[in-house]
């Protein structure tokens, strides 16, 4: 589903209005679940985590995350619920034979870089990572999940829709209140330029890391190209814009609901039209595990990366949840 057009930063109108009592409904659910004790893991749990429904740059947060602890040699394993999949867990992902309709899709992003587990009860999942040798875990998403205590909790934000309304759903897109999110991280992440005025509604000293996505180096060959973009994201705007700053001419795009599941009919249809533009056709990683296997040799993959404005700080801020890293005897 799309999320309503009120649910933005400038959207208004009588709707939130008469959902708001069903906001603070919402909101006290979520205040009494979070108020349960999780369970403390022997090694330490990092979640991505972020206060509004739909994708605000949690997955590549978490994969840069798997990168940095792999890099100081800590055998990270990747946690979530695997949204959109039929599989509850604890499940180890295979990518050989898992498929986005299993475990969602960005379990399969996660899982072709490191040991990825997809649980809706995330302690148990945990404790299957662990019995599997996990050093640390990361997790993408889980913020408002209380079952696994955290280490370290990043709120990540998307500089270009921030907190949409301010409302809590279904009046607006917050999972709760911005400041009982932010009272439960140790930092925020913003991702792009702050255009919504999303850091002013953060407590005041919360630290903030900023960082913008960075097309990979399959983008150079678009430059100056015509392309078709399609892509069924939370925010499509991001990847049209990422397309744009790495030079490719956007001759035609299309965007669906955030994870649709294309079928070979709108691959078809879509192919069609690129061939209409004499354009490459183009989409995320993301959408491509979601694109039947027939297609995926017609479509171009655009990747992104974070680009952190200061490096030492996210490294920082890794520190003493690696410290936890129990020493093998």
């Amino acid at each position: 589903m799309r999320a309503p057009e009120f649910w933005s930063g400038g959207g208004g109108g009588l709707a939130p209005i008469l959902l708001s009592p069903f906001s603070a409904l919402y909101a006290a659910a979520t205040a009494r679940r979070m108020a349960q004790p999780g369970w403390q893991a022997p090694i330490p749990v990092i979640c991505c985590g972020n206060a509004t429904a739909g994708g605000a740059g949690k997955t590549t947060v978490a994969l840069d995350l798997g990168r940095r602890l792999g890099n100081r040699g800590i055998g990270a394993h990747f946690l979530l619920r695997g949204y959109g999949g039929r599989i509850k867990g604890p499940a180890r992902v295979d990518t050989a034979q898992h498929d986005s309709t299993a475990v969602g899709d960005e379990a399969l992003l996660l899982a072709a870089e490191r040991p990825t587990w997809v649980a809706a009860d995330r302690a148990a999942g945990a404790r299957a990572a662990i019995a599997a040798g996990a050093q640390a875990i990361v997790m993408d998403d889980g913020l408002q999940n209380p079952t696994l205590a955290k280490d370290l909790s990043l709120l990540v934000i998307d500089g270009s829709y921030g907190f949409g309304n301010g409302r809590v759903i279904p009046a607006g897109p917050l999972r709760e209140p911005v400041a009982a999110a932010a009272s439960r991280s140790n930092a925020a992440i913003l991702i792009g330029e702050d255009e919504t005025g999303a850091l002013a509604m953060l407590p005041p000293g919360m630290p903030v890391l900023r960082a913008r996505l960075k097309p990979g180096p399959e983008a150079e060959l678009l430059a100056g190209q015509p392309v078709f973009a399609f892509c069924g994201i939370a925010n499509p705007r991001k990847f049209f814009t990422t397309l744009q700053e790495a030079g490719a001419f956007l001759a035609g795009r299309q965007s669906y609901a955030d994870h649709y599941p294309f079928d070979e009919g709108d691959l078809r249809d879509l192919l069609a039209e690129a061939d209409r533009l004499r354009a490459t056709p183009v989409t995320t990683r993301k959408d491509f595990v979601r694109i039947p296997p027939a297609f995926r040799n017609r479509v171009t993959v655009v990747t992104v990366q974070l680009e952190w404005e200061e490096p030492a700080a996210i490294e920082g801020l890794l520190d003493p949840a690696a410290s936890r890293v129990p020493v093998p005897a």
